[in-house]
């Protein structure tokens, strides 16, 4: 499994940006540099890339004129009116390249296909009951052939990988789902991720699907994260990702900050499982119980219409939950900064950050930092994305 690390810093940071090196036989990793700089930095000139790399003007040279020729970059209109030659910007072709990425949900799967901005071109999506292998493994397939054929032809042949998003120990968590655990029997056997790239004959990177949204964070991001930085995302489950030192932290088996298993008090002071306090299977089930369809739920994630005292109540206990789960982890990893993230709404997003914010207020941090708190930037659609960054970091930015 790939470790993601974050892309580089704005031109204020230059003590965490990843340099390069004039030594001979680099000239892969200096690609890769000159393309994580752009990906923050747009409209760059070259000499501001080679004193932003350490690179010299002559090996700069070189890496453009073959990035330009393979498609990866553009050049801009030059900027006159200073003396010398005219500075001419550079930034990343979107069309350089196409990655997928397929997010594997306990309610739905969905596949799309993005650019090297990772804007989402094309998407496809399936709902239902629970995660049969076999059924994703057939919508991998289907999926994949289908977004091919509806790209543009120059963009055909660019597609340079697919990552997979997926909750590990799928098969651990049937009741939970609501389905016998013997249909879950085949996730705990079964190798997805080879069995996908057998079938479709190209890299396939898989990663759990809380640390992809904290993937898609740090590669396609807003802004930079802090070097220490904690994202929640609330799917059917609870998952999450961290980011240690500017490095994407993964565990020994890349189940690292998954947190539904977390043990945390509710509000009357209960030891419980986090995924019964903020995952959106809870707010499913509140919703089924009064008799209200649940499906739409998984069908469009901003469009929710359900009743207001049934969200409200979730919202306060998801919020209070992670607000707990905060304070135990901050003991131990002293956090910069929080995200929170999910698949809802995202005026609900932004509530239930505003409340977690104002819950942790109460709680006592003697000895601790407090982290910031913000909603995450990349939304619904942050899995999914992740997913898709995993072929692009492989092959493009630096590891």
């Amino acid at each position: 499994m790939d470790r993601i690390q974050e892309p580089d810093r704005d031109e204020s940071d230059d003590a965490t940006f990843e340099r390069g090196t004039n030594q001979g036989g680099m000239r892969e990793r200096n690609e890769r540099v000159v393309l994580s700089l752009l990906r923050r930095n747009s409209d760059m000139a070259k000499a501001d890339i080679a004193r932003r790399t350490g690179l010299s003007a002559q090996t700069v040279a070189r890496l453009i004129g073959s990035l330009e020729a393979d498609g990866l970059i553009l050049r801009g209109t030059p900027s006159r009116g200073r003396i010398g030659q005219p500075s001419v910007p550079l930034s990343l072709n979107p069309s350089g390249v196409v990655f997928l990425g397929m997010k594997v949900g306990r309610r739905s799967v969905e596949m799309v296909a993005i650019d090297f901005l990772g804007q989402i071109i094309d998407r496809e999506k399936q709902i239902y009951d629970y995660p049969d292998f076999d059924k994703v493994l057939q919508f991998a397939k289907t999926s994949s052939k289908s977004l091919r054929a509806r790209l543009p032809a120059n963009l055909k042949p660019r597609i340079a990988g697919l990552g997979i998003a997926m909750p590990f120990y799928l098969w651990s968590w049937p009741e939970h789902i609501g389905v016998d655990a013997e249909r879950m029997a085949n996730w705990e056997y079964r190798d997805l991720e080879t069995e996908i790239a057998e079938a479709l004959g190209m890299p396939v990177f898989l990663q759990n699907d809380g640390t992809a949204a904290c993937s898609a964070e740090m590669v396609f991001g807003e802004n930079p994260l802090p070097a220490n930085t904690l994202c929640f995302f609330i799917a059917f489950f609870i998952g999450g990702g961290l980011v240690l030192r500017n490095t994407l932290y993964t565990g020994s088996t890349g189940n690292a900050a998954s947190f539904g298993p977390l043990n945390i008090p509710d509000r009357n002071g209960v030891s419980r499982p986090m995924i019964e306090l903020a995952s959106l299977a809870t707010l499913e089930e509140a919703l089924v119980k009064n008799g209200v369809d649940a499906q739409k739920m998984w069908v469009d994630p901003e469009n929710w219409d359900f009743p207001e005292n049934i969200v409200a109540e979730w919202t306060a206990q998801c919020a209070h939950a992670i607000a707990q789960a905060i304070q135990s982890t901050q003991a131990i990893v002293d956090l910069e900064l929080v995200l929170i993230d999910g698949w809802m709404p995202r005026a609900l997003c932004a509530e239930l950050t505003a409340q977690t914010k104002a819950h942790l207020a109460t709680l006592d941090m003697t000895g601790m930092d407090r982290p910031d708190i913000a909603t995450g930037t990349r939304g619904p659609d942050a899995r999914v994305l992740g997913a898709a960054s995993l072929p692009l970091s492989h092959r493009f930015l630096v590891q």
